[in-house]
């Protein structure tokens, strides 16, 4: 669809979305294109100033009219000053305010989207929108769009004063107008192709580099750096490559633009003065000297739109790429109109199939039920599905055929917030902000305070961890937790999930990567937390699940056993297999 764009010079159904944002700032639009007007207005006055002092005040030797005329200019350039002024901070502020607006629905949009759509995505790309993209589209106003009309409006009186003074001189400009003209719609198009090519390859950058700095653990525990400097060099040359066509394109045209002013200024000032030798006309000299003013005002400003085109072209590009994720339909349905403020926490699947790719079922007709209250574990080997239930769960995805009914009503038919806010989850893998503790566990949530957080810390014995920590409650872990241990990290993760006084509780392996002493703390947080609350553990190592009241045993996307540990062990089927290998490689590995 890109590349379908790329020969049209401008697109203007995307320039009416954007120019839509300027709605709620529509005073200080007009107020802005006002000033444009009041700029072109003094612009002129300074030609037509300066051939009257050539024609009157110098010609007649008239000292008392050439102080007048002086002050005039005088005035002219101040008011021009301010003109200038208010017009350059207000297109920038209107610019600003724009992608403000359109930032915070971008994000907004964002953080609605489904998971699949973040694991087909680029975190690289989605930043690069979120934050270089909408940068590109304020440049629309506060250098391209505004300054386009101001110049054109330059324009528009210039040629207009110069057929009024003297129409053969006009169409000696006029005449050589068409060559700049069809320069500027030939480089206007080649720079489209140019810049397209150039945001795709900034998006690529950003993306590499993103994604080697997150994993530089994994580049140089693989020793891969002299490899990922090949291949950074190579994208960093097409990104270099791509900048230097605009560059070869703008090398062209700038010039090319100076010989057909230089031109028009040699052909005026030949056949004006020409007139004035031959008698043909009146006195002219102060007609040549305003029309090279004139046709600076008339060419020059024809270069600037170029150059200005180029930047309202990146902007459009931009714009482009953002309102694709604006246009994405990827949410998860919303229509549910039950808001609750806590669920007694009944939970049963009935015959729900599930694929993350169509085609692909994953989840082949499970079916279970967990009283209010009652503590459940789902184990499995790797890729049986665990996981999988609680994304379900949650409305991460939505499941393809059967019900998910928690508390008698079917899961679509709470309200997705309410949902999410009874449900709560420590993962494995957990996520920390550049934060402080403290606010990685409220997530700066205000009705949340600081004693609150230290009695739920005593409560399930990390407040002394914590208390140890530079600053406490008010160290700042640093990007993804990485001043902390996985341990401290599944810690901090499990207070946060406990301060929601979730109705459910979700356990996703939460204590798979943690050493004995932090797996004894959140084993003795959890029979705390668990207590008359409905709780789904998810667990690898089956000796953290014997006291729980079902066991469901999942195999390649299906439940095979269920019931207590116990049970399970006596029936020596495919759970006493799993407990067995897990016992005898403890075992061995002491």
């Amino acid at each position: 669809m890109e590349k379908e764009k790329t020969g049209n010079a401008f697109d203007l159904f995307l320039f009416r979305r954007v120019m839509a944002y300027t709605k709620p700032y529509r005073w200080t639009f007009f107020g802005t294109a006002f000033s444009a007007i009041l700029l072109t207005g003094f612009s002129v006055l300074t030609p037509m100033i300066l051939r009257e002092t050539i024609d009157k005040a110098i010609a007649l030797k008239d000292q008392d009219y050439l102080l007048t005329l002086s002050l005039a200019m005088l005035g002219v350039l101040i008011g021009q000053v301010v003109c200038q002024l208010l017009f350059t901070y207000y297109a920038n502020w209107l610019g600003e305010s724009v992608i403000k607006d359109m930032r915070i629905k971008l994000f907004n949009r964002m953080v609605g989207f489904r998971m699949e759509y973040y694991n087909k995505s680029s975190i690289g790309v989605l930043v690069t929108r979120a934050v270089a993209d909408l940068q590109r589209i304020g440049e629309i106003f506060s250098q391209g769009f505004f300054t386009i009309v101001a110049d054109l409006l330059k324009m528009l009186a210039a040629s207009a004063i110069m057929v009024y003074w003297n129409w053969r001189l006009a169409l000696i400009v006029f005449a050589i107008l068409p060559l700049i003209l069809y320069a500027t719609r030939v480089f206007q198009q080649k720079m489209k192709v140019a810049f397209t090519e150039v945001r795709a390859q900034v998006a690529h950058l950003n993306s590499f580099v993103q994604e080697r700095i997150t994993g530089m653990k994994i580049v140089q525990l693989f020793t891969r750096e002299k490899a990922e400097s090949r291949n950074f060099r190579e994208i960093n040359e097409k990104h270099q490559n791509a900048w230097l066509k605009t560059v070869w394109y703008n090398s062209f045209f700038f010039p090319i633009a100076e010989i057909v002013t230089s031109i028009a200024i040699g052909l005026v000032v030949w056949y004006g003065g020409l007139q004035d030798i031959t008698n043909l006309g009146a006195d002219n000299k102060g007609i040549i000297f305003g029309f090279i003013l004139l046709i600076e005002m008339l060419f020059r400003p024809l270069r600037q739109i170029a150059d200005k085109f180029n930047t309202l072209q990146m902007g459009m590009v931009a714009a482009g790429r953002v309102f694709r994720i604006l246009d994405t339909e990827s949410r998860i349905e919303d229509h549910g109109d039950l808001e609750v403020p806590h669920m007694d926490g009944g939970i049963r699947f009935e015959d729900v199939r599930f694929s993350y790719v169509e085609g692909e079922e994953v989840l082949h007709g499970i079916s279970f039920a967990v009283e209010p209250g009652q503590k459940i574990a789902i184990v499995g080997a790797t890729g049986a599905g665990k996981s999988t239930i609680i994304n379900l769960l949650n409305r991460f995805y939505d499941i393809d055929s059967g019900h998910i009914v928690l508390d008698g009503k079917d899961i679509k038919d709470f309200r997705l917030a309410s949902l999410r806010r009874n449900i709560a989850v420590v993962l494995q893998d957990v996520f920390l902000f550049a934060d402080t503790i403290a606010a990685n566990i409220t997530l700066h949530d205000p009705d949340i305070r600081q004693e609150g957080i230290e009695t739920a810390a005593r409560a399930i014995g990390v407040h002394e961890f914590i208390s140890s920590l530079p600053g406490g409650y008010d160290y700042n872990v640093k990007e993804r937790g990485s001043m902390l241990s996985s341990g401290q990290r599944q810690l901090i993760a499990f207070l946060r999930a406990y301060m929601r006084n979730p109705s459910i509780l979700v356990l996703d392996e939460a204590t798979s990567s943690v050493d004995t002493y932090t797996e004894q703390l959140i084993q003795q947080a959890t029979e705390k937390v668990t207590e008359g609350r409905t709780s789904i553990i998810i667990a690898h190592r089956l000796a953290t699940v014997k006291k729980v009241d079902t066991i469901v045993v999942m195999e390649s996307g299906r439940i095979v056993e269920m019931g207590s540990h116990k049970t399970l062990l006596a029936k020596k089927g495919y759970y006493h297999k799993l407990y067995e290998a897990q016992f005898m490689a403890e075992e061995e590995m002491a």
